[in-house]
């Protein structure tokens, strides 16, 4: 019992070390945890997010309302000011040496609930997943640490109690992605931190993947061919404006072929100046369309 002792032991300290610095973020119903990294700065998903304002629960029954200081929704942060007290904030660790077999602390704190301290290990390193919008968000580290619904938004740590990463995107069989704590997370996290949120390029169109198309083309008698169906588009979006209209498959952007959701996230990324050339088919008519920022 000797290991399991001093797993035990290790977790306890943890929990005493940082107790505070995971809050809630939302309410019972709806909502998620979130991170003091400073003095009046909450760290969350921004999926946990209903909204401008954000109703925080500190750990000593505090209750406070927070603003939105920054979002970036296709990665899925964003940092909320509010009043956090004498809370200690969360020193920043190293996720770049993780390794697999690497144990690590998860902690929730799931809207405001009370806080939840489990321990596991690194299944993984440089995964990837999909944010609210659809775009990859690479880099993540898997970890086997259980947690409870309402914890993303919470932090993985060493045994010193530092921060490794966000807990962000649960997989099934016990597994859960974090975006890592690295150089790159702590300049975005600064940027919203001073309202600075990153301008990304889009369409303004949902979407329905390649074999949702093909499925859709032989129901209907028409040639399957790759491509993303638009499922909507959104009133005054650069995609209406250009006449892309639902039903359409876009078949090529930026003059490659567009086969998956990352291709046309990558033709809007290189996407600078003038207008990006879409290729659309509508029925069994091939359209090119020229979208405008």
């Amino acid at each position: 019992m000797g290991s399991l002792d001093e797993l035990g032991a290790a977790i306890a300290k943890v929990a005493e070390g940082v107790n505070g610095s995971t809050v809630g973020v939302g309410n019972r119903w709806r909502g998620g945890s979130g991170i003091v990294l400073e003095k009046g700065k909450v760290l969350t998903n921004a999926h946990n997010l209903h909204g401008d304002e954000v109703h925080v629960s500190f750990i000593d029954g505090r209750e406070a309302d927070g603003k939105v200081l920054g979002v970036d929704s296709d990665g899925d942060l964003a940092v909320i000011g509010v009043d956090t007290g004498d809370t200690t904030p969360f020193g920043w660790g190293d996720a770049s040496s993780l390794g697999i077999g690497a144990p690590v602390i998860a902690i929730g704190n799931p809207s405001g609930q009370g806080l939840r301290v489990t321990a596991g290990f690194v299944s993984g390193i440089g995964r990837s997943f999909r944010g609210p919008r659809g775009r990859r968000v690479a880099g993540a580290v898997e970890h086997t640490a259980p947690l409870m619904p309402g914890s993303s938004g919470g932090p993985i740590v060493d045994t010193d109690g530092r921060l490794l990463g966000i807990n962000t995107n649960r997989l099934g069989s016990g597994f859960y992605q974090a975006i890592a704590a690295d150089p790159a997370l702590k300049a975005k996290v600064d940027a919203l931190s001073r309202g600075e949120e990153p301008q990304r390029r889009r369409l303004g169109v949902g979407l329905a993947p390649s074999h949702v198309a093909r499925h859709l083309q032989r129901a209907v008698g028409l040639p399957e061919r790759d491509g993303l169906l638009v499922r909507e588009v959104e009133e005054g979006s650069p995609a209406e404006k250009a006449g892309i209209a639902e039903g359409d498959l876009i078949v090529e952007a930026g003059g490659k072929a567009v086969t998956s959701a990352d291709d046309l996230f990558d033709a809007l990324a290189a996407w600078t100046n003038g207008a990006l050339a879409v290729k659309i088919v509508r029925g069994s008519e091939e359209r090119s369309v020229n979208v405008s920022a």
